[in-house]
């Protein structure tokens, strides 16, 4: 009589998310944990065992007597590149570069690839988004031609490492991780399990090779990259490229940085003839004027560590229908919302809760931090009076529901930049430290003192015996 075999926990199979590592005894198609689609896979319960010691590939040495010749950067040939990467690229080192569609990943690569191939470094880029023809009719535009770049069109994972071997290039460029495919492992071009075998296989080329290697990757809606996380744990350098598709102005920001450190900035400039990075970029948020306009005001922000002068416009005008209009562009709607209820609060300007009010900043640029306030505050106070601050006067510092102007970091870097852009008058929080020669600065505890550079004047256009400034 055949004995029925009871199936133990041991033999029923185990599903695992690849993405955050949560286990169960059956199959989802999102994992509860960390609401990923199509992450739950089946895997087999392991078999204890335990690892012997083996031989070691190479003897272990003080920290002190390692050889970093094989791991100095080499210069990308673009400065603001280099500046986000902390100097070039380190020989096996990989970098992700993320961004939306159509703010320039592509051009700024091949540029790239132009300017660091040289007859001792030659450069392979491969991109399986578009045939040849069309990279080299970008290539002549934006003077991209060199003798040791190498273009080749491959959406095949082993294609790409045959590449590799005829080149034995020192850069690879491949735009895109997602278009590239195994054909050992199921699934479509993109998916999750063809993105981790292909960049997978490109990191152990490159760390073998002593290649760099730059991976172009998209993202998703919500402006996250696209793939498994897994995808940014194993690179070594994470870069996001950022930017308004109908503005100039391009920023790419280290998110992980090995090498280096993640608080420095690129900042690019997109035209007709290709993308130049731009080492003073101030000059695209700021608009040149002989006499000072109602409803301007500048500020210096901090993209990473680096300083930029920012101009912050406002306009107030009477609306047409019972709830007025707030729209604004390149500012936080939030934060503006709060400067309104601050002004009309603390400040005791009446004038804006029944206008239409628009904000907006110059040069496509985003204000975001909390420095911006004070710039803010003062533009919509110069707009509801018609009043003109200033020349020359920049707005640093947070305000607070209470009215209080806070203290913000970095305020001698900023003080320093707008200095060698020539403004002589800045508006900070109490104790700002060293202060630029021949620059006069006011320190403002509340939005009452910072309102008193507003000169006292109703609007022309206002109702007898109304003061926009009780």
């Amino acid at each position: 009589m055949a004995t029925t075999r009871t199936k133990t926990a041991r033999d029923r199979p185990s599903y695992r998310c690849t993405e955050c590592g949560w286990t169960t005894a059956k199959w989802l198609g999102r994992c509860p944990e960390c609401q990923a689609w199509g992450t739950v896979e089946e895997y087999g319960a392991p078999a204890v065992r335990t690892t012997a010691a083996g031989r070691v590939t190479a003897a272990a040495v003080p920290i002190g007597e390692v050889d970093v010749r094989h791991a100095t950067a080499r210069s990308t040939g673009v400065p603001e590149l280099d500046r986000v990467l902390g100097g070039g690229l380190v020989p096996g080192a990989v970098v992700l570069l993320a961004g939306e569609p159509g703010v320039g990943k592509s051009t700024l690569l091949l540029d790239v690839a132009a300017k660091a191939a040289s007859a001792e470094h030659r450069t392979l880029y491969v991109t399986g988004e578009e045939s040849a023809s069309q990279v080299r009719l970008r290539a002549d535009r934006i003077k991209a031609l060199h003798d040791d770049l190498y273009l080749a069109a491959e959406t095949n994972l082993s294609s790409v490492l045959g590449h590799l071997d005829a080149v034995k290039p020192s850069l690879l460029v491949l735009d895109s991780v997602q278009t590239v495919a195994s054909p050992e492992i199921d699934g479509a071009p993109g998916g999750m399990a063809q993105v981790r075998e292909v960049a997978g296989a490109l990191i152990r080329a490159s760390k073998e090779r002593g290649m760099a290697t730059i991976l172009v990757g998209h993202v998703t809606k919500d402006g996250a990259i696209a793939g498994p996380r897994l995808l940014e744990h194993l690179v070594d350098v994470v870069l996001q490229f950022e930017g308004d598709r109908h503005a100039r102005l391009r920023l790419v920001r280290g998110v992980k940085n090995r090498y280096g450190t993640t608080d420095e900035v690129g900042c690019f400039e997109l035209h007709d003839e290709g993308i130049t990075g731009l080492a003073d970029p101030s000059g695209l948020f700021l608009t040149r004027r002989d006499e000072p306009v109602p409803g301007t005001c500048l500020t210096v922000t901090l993209e990473g560590r680096r300083p930029l002068v920012a101009e912050v416009q406002a306009l107030t005008v009477d609306s047409q229908i019972p709830s007025p209009r707030r729209t604004t562009s390149g500012l936080e709607t939030s934060r503006v919302s709060m400067m309104l209820a601050v002004l009309e609060q603390r400040g005791r300007i009446s004038a804006l809760g029944k206008r239409d009010i628009y904000t907006a900043t110059v040069g496509g640029v985003r204000l975001t931090e909390p420095a911006a306030d004070l710039a803010v505050a003062l533009a919509l106070a110069s707009a509801a009076s018609d009043t003109p601050l200033p020349k020359n006067l920049v707005a640093i510092g947070e305000v607070g529901l209470a009215g209080e102007v806070r203290r913000v970091t970095g305020v001698q870097r900023r003080l320093a930049e707008a200095h060698r852009l020539g403004f002589t008058h800045a508006l900070v929080p109490t104790d700002p430290g060293k202060v630029p020669a021949g620059m006069k600065v006011t320190e403002v505890a509340d939005m009452g003192d910072a309102l008193r550079v507003l000169p006292r004047r109703a609007r022309a256009d206002a109702p007898q015996g109304e003061d926009v400034r009780r």
